[in-house]
């Protein structure tokens, strides 16, 4: 046994929290606000630069490690060492996500040198009763859902998507990376009941146009906007209420549907396709009715969703921009200049309407989502072909009758029903000064 594990046994047998270890100082076991010496007398240089090498072959790196039954992460300094000690809950993955799914929390994140951490109503919390992670600990609990299939892209691109299914608990959509620190890994809860669209306010005129036989669909939001969830419930609004046959292509399958009055094919990347693309030009022989593209990340799978919507399809489809308006921009600005006049052509016969949406924080707990709607009138594709999109939010002011909403004015109702703090309101609003004078209007207040 060496120094460094004679001063660490000794501050575990005093139950220390902190053991600190500096050049001309006594070194001390600290629990709470008490500190109790280990020695009699300070630590001269070469006494700590002794110790400073013992403790770099008993903990290389900066990773937490196990030592005694007790977590230990070492702070080395020029000068000094800090080792902090805990006997804090060692991470069980099955039972962590347990405790997920038990907190109503959307999102688990685990990393290496950290605690692990749950997102819940939109913020992150830290569960300080749960150790640091060091890489093997972690790794050896992640390995054990880490799909065959999956093993070898990880370990040749250091990540990879799947999801879990685990029975009687939820479905997780799973990521693995490696990043600065080691392994770790995010996984979502998906739930396992599809909400309806009523019941997270899907806008009636977007549940109308799931009526129509053909046309693109976008729903559009920053990551974490709950994109997923309205595009499960708007499939859910037609397998409920329609005859007819659902090809869904996603990375990976995330809400799971059942047959009601639809018949639906849910396809998954890499599992049961090898890309969206091939997936959508096979799906043209699968006679679908309705076409999901989980996510329109390529030009050629952009340009064959929008060519299935004008053929005769009802399609689907996903982009990370938060605005209506934004999002036709988006779509023809990521072609080439000689390619944008065919494909604002296309786009123009091919989309019907576009959904943003962001996320709040209610006041009694959970979130609610305030929807951004654009609805396609005869005159939005004109002004769309003719590369005039600046005169679409003249249109959508004036097509309010229609069910075209802006997001502000989705804030400022939910502020106006008591739903949602106006602070609250404020973070997420595009044009903060509209909706900063619509509340100050509405309560008679100041922000």
């Amino acid at each position: 046994m060496n120094n460094m594990e004679r001063l660490l046994d000794a501050a575990g047998k005093l139950q220390g929290e902190k053991l600190v270890i500096g050049q001309g100082e006594i070194p001390f076991v600290q629990k709470g606000s008490q500190k109790k010496s280990l020695l009699k007398s300070a630590l001269t240089p070469s006494e700590f630069l002794v110790l400073q090498k013992e403790c770099e072959q008993l903990f290389p790196g900066r990773g937490a490690v196990r030592y005694n039954e007790r977590t230990v992460v070492a702070d080395r300094q020029a000068e000094r060492i800090v080792i902090s000690m805990s006997e804090e809950k060692p991470l069980h993955l099955a039972e962590m996500l347990e405790f997920m799914v038990k907190k109503r929390a959307s999102d688990l994140h685990l990393s290496t040198d950290c605690r692990p951490c749950v997102r819940i109503d939109g913020d992150i919390v830290v569960l300080e009763d749960y150790a640091f992670l060091t890489e093997e600990g972690l790794w050896q609990e992640l390995e054990k859902v880490l799909p065959e299939t999956k093993r070898m892209e990880f370990q040749e691109s250091h990540d990879t998507d799947f999801a879990i299914d685990i029975k009687g608990l939820a479905r997780f959509r799973v990521n693995f990376f490696r990043d600065h620190r080691g392994c770790g890994a995010v996984f979502r809860q998906i739930p396992s009941q599809i909400t309806g669209a009523e019941a997270i306010g899907v806008p009636q005129a977007v549940l109308d146009l799931c009526d129509l036989s053909k046309g693109l669909i976008l729903v559009t939001g920053p990551t974490g906007s709950g994109k997923s969830t309205t595009l499960a419930a708007l499939i859910d609004h037609i397998n409920r209420n329609q005859k007819k046959h659902i090809v869904t292509v996603e990375d990976p399958v995330e809400f799971v549907h059942e047959n009601k009055l639809s018949l639906i094919n849910q396809r998954e990347i890499k599992t049961h396709t090898e890309s969206f693309k091939k997936a959508l030009r096979a799906a043209l022989r699968e006679d679908p009715d309705v076409i999901l593209v989980g996510e329109m990340r390529d030009l050629e799978t952009i340009a064959i969703a929008i060519e299935m919507a004008v053929t005769g399809h009802l399609v689907f489809g996903t982009l990370h921009t938060a605005t209506a308006i934004g999002t036709v921009d988006r779509i023809i600005d990521q072609f080439p200049p000689n390619q944008q006049a065919q494909i604002r052509s296309m786009l123009a016969d091919a989309l019907i309407g576009v959904v943003a949406q962001m996320l709040c924080k209610r006041k009694e707990g959970g979130r609610r989502a305030a929807y951004e709607v654009l609805i396609v009138t005869p005159g939005i594709s004109n002004i769309i072909r003719e590369g005039k999109t600046f005169q679409i939010a003249t249109m959508m002011q004036t097509g309010k009758a229609l069910g075209m909403k802006w997001l502000n004015d989705s804030l400022a109702d939910l502020v106006d029903k008591g739903e949602v703090d106006p602070e609250e309101a404020m973070s997420k609003a595009i044009d903060r000064d509209n909706l900063k004078s619509r509340i100050k209007s509405k309560l008679g207040q100041g922000l």
